[in-house]
């Protein structure tokens, strides 16, 4: 069998990821939904906005798009502040599939819009390779900082707002 090497301009890690095709791309998207499952233990129970709060980190925020019987769709990001307002970076659309175990990326944002997909087509594997490939890196370093969304954090960062709003009056 021989085996060509993928070659692609620098990035986050994942353009010297040769797309292996189909078995390859669902398996990236099972071990997705592992990590997801492990930053996410109980979706059905999250709230549709939800934001993981760590001292010295970036708040990562959580909103839930759509719920179906078999699949939620949410948008995972951070948010950081330019002179234009607030940015979302990276942003990324994914949709679970509960009865598949697995989740895959629709739609990106990466490196301040300069890689911004808002449709990502069925046919176009090294796209979603690597948009996948990154998600499952983002997830892996989410998890080492310890963010977590356990269906409580709307409710943490509310109180923690209003506790600053009463120290600062």
């Amino acid at each position: 069998m021989k085996r060509t090497e993928f070659k692609g301009p620098a990035g986050y890690g994942c353009e010297d990821v040769d797309p292996r095709g189909f078995v390859s791309l669902m398996d990236l998207y099972e071990n997705n939904f592992m990590r997801l499952r492990r930053l996410i233990p109980d979706m059905s129970r999250l709230p549709d906005e939800s934001v993981s709060e760590l001292p010295g980190c970036l708040s990562l925020h959580l909103s839930i798009l759509e719920r179906t019987k078999f699949t939620t769709t949410l948008c995972l990001t951070y948010y950081f502040d330019e002179v234009q307002g607030q940015v979302a970076e990276p942003e990324l659309t994914l949709r679970v599939y509960h009865d598949a175990n697995q989740v895959e990326v629709l739609t990106g944002h990466l490196q301040h819009g300069r890689q911004r997909f808002d449709h990502i087509p069925a046919k176009t594997g090294a796209i979603k390779w690597k948009f996948n490939r990154f998600l499952y890196k983002w997830l892996g370093y989410c998890l080492y900082l310890g963010h977590s969304f356990n269906g409580s954090e709307k409710s943490q960062s509310a109180s923690l707002q209003s506790e600053k709003l009463i120290v600062n009056l």
